[in-house]
């Protein structure tokens, strides 16, 4: 979850002005979190209860910390009765990593996933990138080989994600679809060297640059865990109910 909070950070002041290119300061004084954060900590939030109703925190959590959600999620918000309204936005990727964390088993990291994406996302689509995204968590915290890892998301989930970020630089263009995001993202992180180039990566391709970075980053903390620097700039930009929930999971969940 750190690393998708890092990402969402450093990503906020790049959304709606893409910067092509790894050479850019990692925070800015503008730098903030956004909902891939909010949402992130409310899956945490809602995985400490044991009825783990996502809706429930989503909703409370969207209420509670306004931002640039979607149209269509921001009115689920304030409508208590609205059920999923078949979404393949990246917002059901971007919201998943604590999942990958929380459960051992890769058939409950799947189900997680899919409960999780299912309450607003519920397009095939959605949840294929909450579950893809997830499970490319799951496994880079287990050890598993990069190459691997691709092979099966390529497999079990029919990505594409042969296009480098070089190219990805030139020609990717804003999305804010599941298919046009968790592949991108898995990519940036599939040619990092560490952490932080992860990030840089996932900057450098454009597009919806703080869900990008935010779900490379989740990827890549998972391999290399966050330099100590790197995660006090970006908690020290939390309010104190969202780090107290952060700290809440992380110290009962994360490694």
């Amino acid at each position: 979850m750190l690393g998708a909070i890092v990402g969402d950070i450093v990503g906020s002041v790049y959304e709606f002005d893409n910067h092509r290119s790894k050479d850019f300061p990692l925070f800015r004084e503008d730098s903030k979190f956004t909902d891939d954060t909010i949402l992130s900590i409310a899956t945490a939030d809602a995985l400490m209860h044991y009825e783990w109703d996502f809706a429930a925190k989503y909703r409370e959590y969207g209420k509670k910390y306004p931002s640039s959600y979607g149209n269509s999620f921001l009115k689920w918000i304030h409508d208590d009765e609205a059920g999923p309204y078949d979404s393949f936005g990246n917002g059901s990727a971007m919201r998943v990593s604590p999942i990958s964390w929380f459960v051992n088993h890769d058939h409950r990291v799947m189900f997680l996933a899919e409960k999780s994406a299912g309450v607003t996302h519920n397009h095939p689509e959605g949840i294929k990138g909450a579950q893809a995204t997830a499970m490319a968590i799951f496994w880079a915290r287990r050890g598993v080989p990069r190459n691997r890892i691709r092979r099966d998301l390529e497999s079990m989930f029919g990505y594409d994600t042969s296009t480098s970020v070089e190219e990805l630089q030139k020609t990717y263009e804003y999305n804010e679809t599941c298919q046009r995001t968790v592949p991108e993202a898995f990519r940036c992180f599939y040619e990092a060297t560490d952490f932080e180039d992860a990030i840089r990566n996932a900057i450098s391709i454009g597009g919806d640059s703080d869900t990008v970075a935010a779900i490379a980053g989740s990827m890549a903390e998972a391999k290399w865990g966050v330099p100590d620097w790197i995660k006090e700039e970006a908690l020290g930009r939390l309010d104190e109910a969202l780090l107290k929930t952060f700290e809440s999971f992380t110290d009962r969940y994360c490694e």
